[in-house]
């Protein structure tokens, strides 16, 4: 596990986990398994264009999502490799 990986990250993570539309951001960027184009995120959900921004910076300031601006346009994708610390820590809970 990284050791950067503390109680606080994992709180971070916990969080940012805790809203059922950033559940569905995450599901619908895995699927694409490659970066998403943020208004792609906000074609899939009848949010306001505003609460899926934030929603996605919630999930970036998590780690969760890697961003990428080309200009005016922000695409992203899962950080696997925190992802995946994360699981591995709450594996470690596994009866």
């Amino acid at each position: 596990m990284n050791t950067k990986f503390d109680i606080k990250k994992v709180e971070k993570i916990s969080k940012a986990l805790g809203d059922p539309y950033r559940i569905r951001i995450m599901e619908a960027i895995k699927q694409e398994q490659d970066w998403m184009q943020c208004a792609t995120i906000v074609d899939m959900f009848n949010l306001a264009q505003s609460t899926i921004s934030h929603h996605v910076n919630q999930l970036v300031d998590a780690d969760l999502l890697l961003t990428e601006k080309d200009g005016r346009n922000a695409k992203y994708k899962i950080n696997k490799e925190v992802f995946n610390d994360y699981v591995q820590f709450l594996n470690n809970f596994k009866f």
